[in-house]
């Protein structure tokens, strides 16, 4: 398979990656480009953190000189002010300025709003956690090139607390359930962006790991009751990381197709590899 480059924008702090390193996970930009290294073998991967200081490239290569730029997940709020988000909105601005495939989880979904003149809040409707539930793709997303593949309605590993309120112009919704906004296609400058709220990067290991970092959390906004339920949680999530098919826990945790069968689940970051970052190369 031919060789192209990737550049993988990872959204959270040091300490962050740390915390999840801590509780069993991986680092954010690690774990994204493990991912997309899965999907074709060919690929390779820059990371930068913009959160940590300035971007560095390597000596050899430009912006322009990537196929695609791809952002993680993070544990920062997008209107909250600082160098370290403000140069992340400035890179997704070169990226679109620049018309390189774009793709984003989560955060880099609320990157790439706020970068293209959007709106993101904190939710009124409170923290979606673990697996997101009944999102449904609309006319426009089951078109979409992006779910192919992905069932109408389908659960998905998620994990934030802010939602997107306002999409840019030239914006089209792809998904939602009823915590809100989903997925997206945003078009801005030379470039068009493709998103989802949610984590199909995730493995249940990961989502595990982040339930630890997240504990007292999870405990105070209601979402488990005790240190006890939380430690069954865990371990019922790194028993469904062992055997995504076990029934019996998916059956318990409510997940349907695109969370067992691991082509379904990562569906839409190998039709945005397929569809946008290939025909580049």
């Amino acid at each position: 398979m031919s060789t192209f480059r990737i550049l993988v924008v990872d959204g959270n702090r040091a300490a962050t990656r740390q915390q999840q390193q801590v509780a069993g996970g991986t680092p954010t930009g690690e774990g994204y480009a493990q991912v997309l290294q899965s999907l074709h073998p060919g690929l390779e991967c820059d990371i930068v953190r913009p959160a940590d200081g300035p971007v560095l490239l390597p000596d050899d290569m430009s912006l322009e000189s990537y196929a695609g730029v791809a952002v993680t997940g993070s544990a920062l709020n997008i209107y909250d002010s600082g160098g370290h988000i403000e140069r992340q909105v400035e890179l997704a601005r070169a990226v679109f300025a620049a018309g390189i495939p774009f793709f984003g989880s989560c955060w880099g979904l609320q990157l790439a709003v706020t970068a293209a003149g959007g709106v993101v809040r904190e939710n009124p409707l409170g923290r979606e956690f673990g697996f997101g539930r009944r999102i449904a793709l609309n006319a426009a997303g089951r078109a979409h090139a992006m779910f192919a593949g992905k069932p109408d309605v389908f659960e998905a590993i998620t994990v934030h607390r802010d939602v997107i309120e306002r999409l840019p112009p030239d914006s089209e919704e792809l998904a939602r359930n009823e915590m809100g906004l989903q997925a997206a296609q945003i078009r801005h400058g030379r470039g068009v962006f493709w998103g989802v709220q949610y984590h199909p990067e995730y493995s249940f290991n990961e989502i595990a790991a982040t339930a630890l970092r997240y504990q007292l959390t999870l405990i105070s906004e209601g979402l488990l009751r005790d240190g006890d339920e939380l430690s069954v949680y865990v371990g019922e999530l790194r028993a469904l990381h062992a055997d995504p098919k076990d029934l019996r826990l998916a059956w318990r945790h409510g997940l349907g197709i695109a969370l067992r069968d691991p082509d379904i689940k990562l569906a839409e970051i190998r039709n945005w590899l397929q569809c946008q970052v290939l025909p580049r190369v």
